[in-house]
């Protein structure tokens, strides 16, 4: 603004300045907007005005001290409590938490941490309820046992076989077998035991559970000291689940055990996992040969396919 225009009032020096090219009075509007327009005006010239300050000298280190590593370029230094915290897509996560071996080396190295996770839930999908979870949680259930920590399995879908489960290490006296019928009265009594804090292991079976209610126990479980497992069936594999660890278990003839981990924190994990798994009560009476089936039907398929080689293939051949 040159000059003003006569002598105006206080209004008028604010609504109007001189345009030394079209030679008249230009209206900028109320005097509000002028005082917005030279308040923006002086910051974007104190904006551009700005130069950033050189940064100090540094001092040559002595020879003898050694150099710190620099972190790699684009990775930001965190500290460790948040580094911890924080799992990338295409790595392993590593648990928060403490965490309770599967008893199975394969298995551990394929989940975050090295085992299953502990105040969080775990789910355990199978084809046929009540057929492989014991097979494959018995070797935890049994560390459980030893420290002295309860099992509780809450409506299994059929009656725990006691034989067999002291076969696989479990204590008589520390198992608890609550049998509950509705899936309401399932979901309330694993609830009720996760926030109590008082199994050493939960175990339980909900076949009907929904989304809500998975992320309601995932909830509650954040401060339960022991590990929960959910067994659910083949076809919730396609439903969402707040369960940061999801595993399908299914069997072979050569008993064994594949293990997908098709949930977990880190990379897909592709392909199975082959874990040898024979009853307790079958060590001591198979042989050697009845411990490979496959092996003796692969020999007998050779057999048969030999034996369909000689036969005639054509009409004249039986002539």
């Amino acid at each position: 603004m040159d000059e003003l225009v006569g002598q105006p009032s206080q209004d008028f020096i604010f609504r109007a300045m001189v345009d030394k090219t079209a030679g008249h009075a230009v209206d900028i509007g109320p005097p509000e907007w002028y005082c917005c327009f030279i308040q923006y005006h002086s910051s974007m010239q104190t904006a551009l005005q700005w130069k950033p300050p050189r940064p100090p000298a540094l001092l040559s280190a002595p020879a003898s001290s050694p150099v710190p590593a620099s972190p790699p370029q684009g990775r930001l230094v965190l500290p460790p409590l948040v580094e911890a915290a924080i799992w990338r897509g295409t790595e392993l996560g590593s648990a928060v938490t403490s965490v309770l071996t599967t008893g199975w080396p394969a298995l551990d190295a394929e989940l975050p941490g090295g085992g299953w996770p502990m105040r969080a839930v775990s789910e355990v999908l199978a084809a046929q309820p009540y057929a492989l979870e014991w097979r494959l949680l018995s070797p935890t259930l049994r560390r459980v046992a030893t420290a002295g920590g309860q099992m509780v399995a809450i409506g299994p879908a059929r009656h725990p076989h006691l034989p067999g489960l002291l076969h696989e290490g479990m204590v008589e006296r520390q198992f608890i077998w609550i049998q509950a019928e509705a899936p309401s009265e399932r979901l309330w009594v694993t609830e009720q035991l996760i926030k109590s804090n008082s199994a050493g292991a939960i175990v339980a079976w909900l076949p009907q559970a929904r989304q809500e209610q998975i992320r309601r126990l995932q909830v509650c479980a954040q401060g339960c000291d022991g590990p929960v497992f959910l067994c659910r069936p083949e076809a919730a594999r396609h439903e969402a689940s707040a369960a940061p660890l999801r595993v399908h278990a299914s069997v072979s003839l050569d008993w064994e055990l594949r293990i997908n981990v098709f949930k977990r924190r880190g990379a897909v994990h592709d392909g199975q996992i082959v874990l040898p798994s024979v009853p307790g009560g079958l060590h001591s009476v198979l042989t050697p040969r009845l411990r490979r089936p496959m092996s003796l039907i692969a020999g007998k398929l050779e057999d048969v396919s030999e034996l369909l080689g000689q036969l005639p293939t054509t009409s004249r051949d039986f002539h």
